[in-house]
């Protein structure tokens, strides 16, 4: 059974032609469709915004993308929206973890400075010592999620790789980590 196309669906097959008259026709249809889902998953309206904004953008770019045999053009702006929002949800959570802990570290104890430093320079050693054992695939994906907070989806465009084979490359990557930190932390004691 065939599905009948909507004029959504083909606004959107004319958007990845590259035109512009088709994408204003469509974010006129869509908009509020999108923001709905990026604020309804974020709680925020100024995120929800920029979410929408990011969702247009990706959009533009990867029009040629939709397959309207697999479902509608609302469905696959929904689903962008969603994912993108769920990124942000989870960036942001990790960025509040990030903070809390420097804040909590910061303020719980006194500490002799040049002994803190000392250990800090030792740890920040042994950390690069093992960042040099990974390969640089690893090196990659881990340095743009963790040092640089991008997500794996984002980590996946910016090395033009599946994003499984990311999720595989940080996993291996920190457990690699975990096992060289290990055995430094195991021959200092």
């Amino acid at each position: 059974m065939t599905r009948v196309r909507s004029a959504t669906d083909e606004a959107l097959l004319r958007v990845a032609s590259g035109d512009v008259g088709a994408f204003r026709e469509l974010y006129d249809r869509t908009a509020h469709l999108v923001f709905g889902t990026a604020l309804r998953v974020i709680g925020d309206r100024g995120y929800g915004e920029e979410i929408t904004q990011e969702v247009y953008l990706e959009v533009w770019r990867k029009a040629a993308d939709f397959d309207a045999t697999r479902g509608s053009a609302e469905a696959w702006l929904v689903t962008i929206a969603h994912r993108r929002a769920v990124d942000r949800v989870r960036a942001e959570r990790a960025r509040g973890v990030r903070e809390n802990v420097f804040v909590a570290e910061d303020v719980q104890r006194p500490y002799d400075s040049v002994a803190e430093e000392s250990e800090r320079r030792a740890d920040a050693d042994a950390v690069t010592d093992c960042l040099d054992t990974l390969s640089a695939a690893q090196r990659d994906a881990l340095t743009l999620t963790y040092y640089q907070g991008r997500t794996y989806r984002e980590v996946a465009e910016r090395l033009d790789a599946p994003l499984s084979t990311v999720r595989s490359r940080v996993r291996d990557a920190i457990a690699r980590l975990r096992r060289c930190l290990g055995s430094i932390s195991g021959a200092r004691s």
